[in-house]
């Protein structure tokens, strides 16, 4: 069997009103705080949290998270993610997602902050079915050196592999090298620090929701670049490069909040963490 240096397998289900947790069990340096109802949807939020504070050379973490039909789910973080200096083995994340019909889940981690000569690399599968909706957000940031030059780890490599009905709908990789292949240039970070993602699959999507989505964080893009494309099957994908994670977080905010808005007549979730 695989050693893993934290473990975690979330089953949630929807009873009446209200999703409730069907099973959990977490092991290692992989922690759950119990969920949180922030509004009357009955949505249940839940915090990971990893103890040690930090990811280490060699460490690798599974994460397993199961929506039932109607379920709905905010996974989010207790604060960013660290990777710390891997002279040896790269950090591993794995994540397997599965999302039934009529579910709906918002992934909206903390950003992760790779500091000098790291190496990451994160694996994320995530299987729907056809009613589910999906959220899901990653922010890379590059965290402080000795010397006070950006972008003096080694490798962050993430991978997202998402199925609708078994038929593959997406294969997002983004591998950035900086020490070998430099970051700069066009088609990386073009001079820019921060990297936002956002991948959302619903079939609610379409152009006009796309379009009126782009008119509303358009104007508060200051010195920032965002771009939106439309995937062939009911959903679209959102980059954003930035000089700071707020600028992000903002922009990530401001799409979720008109979503949650057009789509289920919601207002936004505030994620304090303290």
């Amino acid at each position: 069997m695989d050693k893993w240096t934290g473990v975690l397998r979330l089953n949630m289900e929807k009873k009446r009103d209200k999703t409730v947790t069907k099973q959990v069990y977490f092991q290692g340096a992989f922690k759950i705080l119990r969920p949180h109802y922030l509004d009357n949807s009955g949505q249940a939020c839940y915090f990971l949290i990893n103890p040690g504070g930090g990811y280490l050379d060699g460490d690798r973490y599974r994460m397993e998270i199961t929506l039932e039909e109607h379920a709905e789910l905010i996974l989010t973080t207790q604060s960013a993610t660290k990777v710390y200096r891997t002279p040896y083995t790269p950090v591993l994340q794995e994540s397997e997602i599965v999302l039934k019909k009529g579910s709906i889940l918002e992934y909206i981690p903390d950003p992760l902050i790779a500091y000098r000569n790291a190496k990451f690399k994160q694996n994320t599968i995530i299987r729907m079915e056809s009613g589910a909706t999906l959220f899901y957000s990653d922010i890379l940031t590059p965290g402080w050196s000795p010397d006070g030059e950006w972008f003096r780890y080694d490798l962050l490599q993430l991978k997202n592999e998402i199925y609708l009905d078994e038929e593959l709908v997406l294969f997002d990789h983004l591998k950035l090298q900086p020490i070998e292949a430099g970051v700069n240039g066009i088609g990386y970070m073009e001079g820019y620090t921060h990297l936002g993602s956002m991948i959302v699959i619903s079939d609610k999507v379409n152009e006009d929701v796309l379009q009126r989505l782009y008119n509303v964080i358009e104007k508060d893009l200051d010195e920032c670049k965002a771009g939106m494309s439309l995937l062939t099957e009911g959903g679209f994908t959102v980059r954003i490069l930035a000089h700071s994670t707020q600028k992000i977080e903002e922009l990530i905010a401001k799409c979720s909040t008109f979503l949650r808005k057009e789509w289920y007549d919601r207002q936004p979730v505030t994620l304090r963490k303290y």
